[in-house]
């Protein structure tokens, strides 16, 4: 029997352990605990591993919720605490700056907590008809395999979403091409909750009428998928519209397509858009950039506060929709959107721009290391970077403070993805 003493967790929520020289991490295992284990994976300097029998407990295990946990991939904290999860994030967060860019933050701020559970309004469930294992499955993939775990329920997604998960399996059963619907992707606005079917064949009309009963019996909307993301339209009820939600702090609505991108969780995103608003200090008459700025999660906020705000976006199908949700809320006359590559940004492509009072930063995980470089002595004061990627976030500090002369003021965690290791970030840097 192998047996660990777990020191600490890594930024994938396993266990970290030393045993002769070799570090174990071991899935299912937390710090302070005495465990047995398995190793799946040997390497010469590391293992991987998941927990057989936990012999000395943690005071901050729980009891997962959801009964697929540990089979299904979707989430690998349940058996944490929610405020050591947040917690253990924030250590990821401290670590990454540290170990990566040789920085601690001169404050930390305090995490940004939401709903635990029946928070995740977007998702991308994989459907399989696999007669084995009763016929059509729906949900997400197990830990570690491409297989689909069997579920009938999903402790993190909405409860109404949640329950439809037995009826989902049966909706698409009952279909002429159950073996040709591979994927259903899930957006819940403030609006009626919008289900994208990914079909790689065509409907019957028979098909039509089940979807057509479905979606009115569920009060749901369908659109079909039948090529990339943009190929998605609505198709019942015809005149139900694009999903949307609502910033109330700032009067602001963003509609949006349900294969765009937004935030899984509502509560948090709008407490993460509140807080850099204030980092930020958004003073009426500045000139602000909002890079990366997709939808316009944080450009219309700041305009609302009375900034002109530049938004800039590599996708000009999401500048389309940046754009329309702009008119929508009466801010386009406050509003410069932009379709332009931030990954391969020159100093020469920025300064055309124009010099700007501050930024806001949202890349995605790769995050934004040619921006940062190109940044000159007319560059902002003040910089708001949110992060969904310590490690990339920790790059990039780097190279705005040892050579851009800023400095790492504050930053903390955002608990965007509570029961997965997931960490969201905000940081303020300052000229």
């Amino acid at each position: 029997m192998n047996i660990a003493d777990i020191e600490s967790l890594d930024h994938e929520g396993r266990g970290v352990a030393h045993v002769s020289g070799k570090a174990i991490f071991i899935e299912g295992a937390l710090p302070g605990e005495r465990v047995s284990y398995t190793a799946f994976r040997r390497k010469p300097t590391f293992e991987n591993a998941h927990a057989d029998a936990i012999l000395k407990a943690s005071s901050q295990r729980v009891a997962p919720r959801c009964p697929h946990f540990g089979v299904c991939g979707g989430c690998s904290m349940q058996h944490l605490d929610p405020r050591a999860q947040a917690a253990a994030k924030q250590r990821v967060l401290e670590d990454a700056f540290w170990h990566i860019a040789r920085l601690r933050p001169e404050s930390i701020l305090p995490p940004i907590i939401g709903p635990s559970w029946g928070y995740r309004r977007r998702a991308r469930l994989t459907v399989r008809k696999v007669e084995k294992k009763g016929g059509v499955l729906v949900g997400f993939h197990e830990k570690r395999s491409s297989y689909v775990a069997v579920m009938d329920s999903c402790a993190i997604l909405p409860p109404p979403i949640s329950a439809l998960l037995p009826e989902l399996k049966r909706l698409v059963a009952s279909l002429s091409i159950p073996d040709r619907l591979p994927q259903i992707e899930l957006a819940v606005g403030d609006t009626p909750a919008a289900l994208v079917f990914r079909i790689l064949e065509p409907l019957t009309p028979a098909d039509e009428d089940v979807l057509r009963a479905f979606a009115d019996r569920h009060g749901v909307h369908v659109w079909l998928q039948t090529g990339g993301p943009d190929s998605a339209a609505l198709f019942h009820p015809a005149d139900g519209g694009w999903p949307a939600y609502r910033l109330p702090d700032f009067d602001v609505t963003l509609r949006f397509r349900p294969t765009d991108f937004t935030q899984v969780n509502h509560d948090v995103n709008r407490v993460l858009v509140r807080r850099a608003m204030g980092l930020l200090g958004v003073r009426p008459g500045e000139k602000i950039a909002d890079m990366f700025c997709g939808l316009g999660n944080f450009t219309l906020p700041l305009a609302r506060l009375g900034a002109h705000v530049v938004g800039v976006e590599g996708s000009a199908p999401l500048i389309a929709r940046a754009k329309e949700n702009a008119v929508l809320n009466g801010l386009a006359d406050r509003i410069d959107y932009r379709v332009a590559n931030l990954f391969e940004v020159t100093p020469e492509a920025l300064a055309a721009w124009g010099r700007f009072d501050k930024m806001l930063i949202d890349p995605p995980r790769e995050g934004a290391v040619e921006l940062v470089k190109s940044f000159d002595e007319g560059a902002p004061s003040r910089i708001v970077y949110v992060s969904c990627n310590p490690a990339t976030l920790a790059r990039d500090a780097a190279v705005l403070v040892h050579e851009k002369n800023y400095r790492l003021r504050a930053a903390g965690i955002a608990n965007m993805f509570p029961q997965t290791s997931h960490v969201e970030s905000i940081a303020l840097f300052e000229r």
